[in-house]
């Protein structure tokens, strides 16, 4: 008789590339991305009703 059974599938040696939404899921990241956030809207505010 064939031996029918599969072994063990070798498990893939490469990660797969992470998209954007993995580095957007990052506290670094975020915390920058809202620090300029403010920064910007701060200056849009000072813009508006200072100037």
């Amino acid at each position: 008789m064939l031996d029918t059974t599969r072994g063990e599938v070798p498990a893939p040696t490469e990660e797969e590339p992470r998209g954007c939404l993995f580095a957007l899921s990052q506290p670094p990241l975020m915390i920058f991305l809202a620090l300029i956030g403010f920064l910007l809207l701060m200056a849009a505010m000072h813009d508006l009703f200072l100037l």
